[in-house]
């Protein structure tokens, strides 16, 4: 696989591999994100998702981390703080890890968990002045890294 330098090459990549393998790319784009958030059912669903786990591991770490997108939505409230509000996202990335099938937008963990991980980076970026890491180039990294290993 050559080098992923832009979007399009990055959403065909992801779509070419096996529902176990996007579970543990999205992984490595949560991973990436992981710091933003202190949630062990958030944690939980990354590991689930990068070992590869069983259905009910599957179904329980969802719910543990749709859980945890509510309990941090609800906390980023009308104020509108932003370090909650990354946290909420870097929660919906992990679930979209472990969903079941069907149940991302997208059809993709992957591609959700990447959409997920860099409106948390983006939230950060507001709430810091803008100092933002391109979240996407360092996502086209990790990915190529899984595709070579």
């Amino acid at each position: 696989m050559a080098e992923i330098k832009n979007e399009a090459a990055f959403r065909q990549a992801l779509d070419g591999l096996a529902l176990a393998d996007q579970r543990k790319a999205g992984a490595l784009f949560v991973r990436a994100v992981l710091p933003l958030i202190e949630d062990e059912r958030v944690a939980g669903a990354v590991e689930v998702a990068a070992k590869g786990g069983s259905d009910e591991a599957l179904a329980a770490a969802f719910q543990g981390a749709r859980r945890a997108s509510i309990d941090w939505h609800t906390r980023c409230g009308a104020e509108g703080d932003w370090k909650e509000q990354a946290a909420y996202f870097v929660a919906r990335a992990a679930a979209a890890c472990v969903a079941p099938p069907g149940h991302v937008k997208s059809g993709n963990p992957a591609w959700q968990a990447a959409v997920n991980a860099r409106m948390a980076r983006t939230s950060v970026a507001i709430d810091e002045d803008g100092t933002a890491v391109r979240e996407n180039e360092a996502q086209y990294r990790l990915l190529g890294e899984f595709l070579k290993a």
